[in-house]
């Protein structure tokens, strides 16, 4: 039976044993990771029943951070109150953290090694291939109308060029819900919806342009940035409390803040830790761990996951009383449409960014595109194409000695 906010010590101890045991297991992507728990908590456990289960991803849509661990956090919350709340969380990120500090700490140890520089070289299609099939699979979700094709590529191309990443996402969900607010006022007055599009996007054009040239300075490519523990916490705590859409849009911040603002890293350190977050089960957002490691040491691996995570508890935690009110309101609802098009676009962005460094050569191009055609084709868990990856990646290594 489903009960509102039970405390009982064997609720909590429930709670604590079964996100330790998904955060160890959990492979394949948020999408995965949120089938496993439903299959727990509905099926197995009965917890809550499948139309709460339902509105639960209904609310977490509406707010910033990883939808899977927002949604294990609710779950901590509505099975043992505000000590399953964090505790449902922790035990969630915990071993995709750890597991990701010891191979941060491998590989800032022996990532200069022939050995491993092949590993990552089979490993990078492979990346590049999951991102490619996620925003093919967004596609067909959001491309829903010419609105969505027009600011999907406007975004696309803006991103390009250099505007910030900020100003894109949200940008692009007040755009879209301007657009969609002067389609339900033309049908309440009778009139045809699609007459002012063209208008619409008329006026989105010049707004962008204003929009650009102001931001402009904030996506240019700056000076180096030296270190500072302060600037990382508050770089990833600004990721974590912004961040909508797939994990994948992570790559969008973190690409536009740690390779172009603060040169603390290349794209091809970018491409390992995406991969490495890729290999680890648990949240894509324990990337952050592998960049801490890697700029500021053990640290800085603890500061940035806290810092990238913590939005996501503030957020569970106010967004529950006034969830009704947020997934009812049709003005919530097409900003997050918004918000939605322009992750995708930013994703296909570092798609097309991250593909010139992957992609080098036959071998890479080739099992970028076999990567890609089984992942579309069959429902395989990722982490078996990275390990081939990675296989491909040693055995060319061991051929050329």
């Amino acid at each position: 039976m489903e009960t509102s906010i039970p405390t009982q010590k064997n609720n909590l101890a429930e709670v604590t044993l079964f996100f330790l045991r998904l955060g160890f297991t959990a492979f394949g992507g948020p999408a995965a990771y949120i089938a496993m728990m439903r299959r727990e908590v509905v099926e197995r456990r009965q917890w809550i029943s499948d139309e709460r289960f339902l509105d639960l991803l209904s609310i977490i849509n509406l707010i910033p951070g990883p939808n899977a661990t927002e949604l294990a956090i609710y779950l901590g919350y509505l099975r043992a109150g505000w000590l399953g709340l964090i505790v449902g969380g922790v035990c969630f990120i915990g071993p995709a953290m750890l597991i990701t500090l010891a191979l941060a700490w491998a590989y800032a140890t022996y990532g200069t090694l022939p050995e491993v520089s092949w590993l990552f070289y089979g490993i990078k299609p492979v990346v590049i291939a999951i991102i490619a099939q996620a925003v093919l699979g967004l596609s067909r979700t959001i491309m829903k109308g010419a609105p969505q094709i027009v600011l999907t590529l406007l975004v696309l191309v803006l991103y390009l060029v250099g505007i910030n990443v900020l100003l894109l996402l949200f940008g692009g969900a007040l755009l879209f819900g301007i657009v969609r607010g002067v389609e339900r006022w033309l049908k309440s007055k009778s009139e045809a919806a699609g007459a002012l599009l063209p208008f619409s996007f008329g006026s989105l054009r010049v707004m962008w342009h204003k929009v650009a040239a102001l931001s402009l300075s904030l996506g240019a490519v700056s000076a180096a940035v030296p270190f500072s523990m302060l600037i990382l916490f508050v770089t990833f705590l600004k990721i974590g409390a912004v961040l909508y859409g797939s994990g994948y849009v992570l790559l969008a911040f973190l690409r536009a803040d740690f390779v172009l603002h603060l040169h603390w890293l290349t794209d091809r350190q970018l491409l390992d830790a995406v991969a490495i977050g890729q290999f680890t089960p648990g949240p894509l957002f324990s990337t952050a761990t592998f960049i801490g490691y890697l700029v500021g040491g053990w640290a800085g691996a603890l500061l940035a996951t806290l810092a990238i995570f913590l939005p996501s508890f503030v957020f569970v935690a106010l967004v529950h009383p006034l969830a009704t009110a947020l997934r009812r309101s049709p003005w919530t609802s097409a900003l997050l449409d918004g918000v939605n098009v322009a992750a995708m676009a930013l994703m296909a962005g570092v798609f097309l960014q991250l593909g010139q460094n992957a992609l080098s050569d036959v071998l890479t191009w080739t099992i970028a595109l076999a990567a890609l055609a089984v992942l579309l084709r069959f429902k395989i868990d990722a982490v078996w194409l990275i390990l081939a990856g990675a296989a491909i990646g040693v055995v060319r290594f061991w051929l050329l000695q």
